[in-house]
């Protein structure tokens, strides 16, 4: 199925992608992630779908700041809110043939 829909499927991965990504990276695991390697930035990533796991090309990427403080909760609410802004924007801009 995927190869009849390439490049033409989307997905937001809760991370800075290529890190944090691949099988089992998802919600709160990947916040664990990167708190667990000491990241300083985390953020939102836009990519297309294929058939490996977050391995698609990158379309947009918006950062947060990881501070001293932050737990996987906090840190999942400032990547929400990012998401939140950067799909329905990369949506938009493919949708009007914009590379983001």
């Amino acid at each position: 199925m995927l190869n009849a829909y390439d490049g033409r499927i989307i997905n937001i991965h809760p991370a800075l992608l290529s890190r944090h990504g691949g099988p089992g990276m998802y919600g709160q695991r990947v916040h664990e992630a990167v708190l667990a390697c000491g990241d300083t930035i985390s953020g939102a990533s836009v990519h297309y779908v294929t058939a490996n796991y977050d391995e698609g090309p990158v379309i947009a990427q918006q950062q947060v700041p990881v501070l001293p403080d932050d737990t996987p909760d906090t840190l999942t609410a400032l990547v929400l809110r990012a998401d939140h802004i950067l799909l329905p924007a990369t949506a938009q801009a493919l949708a009007l043939g914009h590379a983001p």
